[in-house]
């Protein structure tokens, strides 16, 4: 009896020791978002390992992505099922190449909305505004929600000048490199969707 006991607690610990643990971002309403901004604006490049789901209609693929992008939107992208190569993308000065050929609204979310969603705090000539619990941050072509207690972002929509729109939802905050960013992204495009868990992430800032 007293072996089973210790058979069963030492299992309860373990399972405890393994279950993931909630982390908890702490506020930083006492800084400005020109501050917030301010430390983000010399990253030049991240690099990323990355849990992806593609959703498209009723189907979805998953797979696992390694993210090498550039502050300017030039990338390299490598998404890989079971192990086996599954898509290799390029976008370098806006010409764009990919293993196999993706349609525009595939290629518009995996180019521009990556660009976008990772470096969100990238915006020239915007307004903020507070709203609630929010700041928006706009201008012409993009909105971004951030919560005013964390001030990381909510939402973003990016508008295209067709007419179309792409939206970004965020959560779950993680750290690294002493930067808190959001970890999980939902990018929407039409009836496309592609879901990004970031597994490991570097920033790169110029020298």
């Amino acid at each position: 009896m007293t072996f089973l006991k210790l058979f069963f607690i030492s299992i309860l610990l373990w399972v405890s020791a393994c279950a993931p643990k909630k982390v908890e971002m702490p506020a930083v309403e006492q800084q400005s978002i020109d501050i917030v901004l301010a430390e983000r604006r010399s990253i030049e490049r991240i690099d990323a390992a990355m849990s992806v789901i593609f959703e498209k209609a009723d189907s979805e693929m998953q797979g696992d992505a390694v993210l090498d992008i550039a502050r300017d939107g030039n990338l390299h992208m490598k998404v890989y099922t079971l192990g086996i190569l599954a898509m290799d993308l390029i976008s370098k000065n806006g010409l764009v190449k990919s293993t196999p050929k993706l349609d525009m609204r595939k290629t518009a979310i995996l180019t521009r909305g990556i660009r976008d969603s990772l470096f969100w705090w990238d915006l020239t000539d915007f307004t903020v505004q507070e709203e609630n619990d929010h700041l928006i941050l706009q201008n012409a072509t993009r909105q971004v929600v951030l919560d005013r207690s964390t001030l990381l972002p909510q939402k973003q929509r990016i508008s295209f000048d067709d007419g179309k729109q792409l939206t970004v939802i965020y959560d779950n905050p993680a750290q690294a490199e002493g930067l808190w960013y959001q970890s999980r992204m939902r990018i929407e495009l039409s009836r496309y969707a592609v879901i990004l868990t970031v597994n490991e992430i570097s920033f790169n800032r110029k020298e």
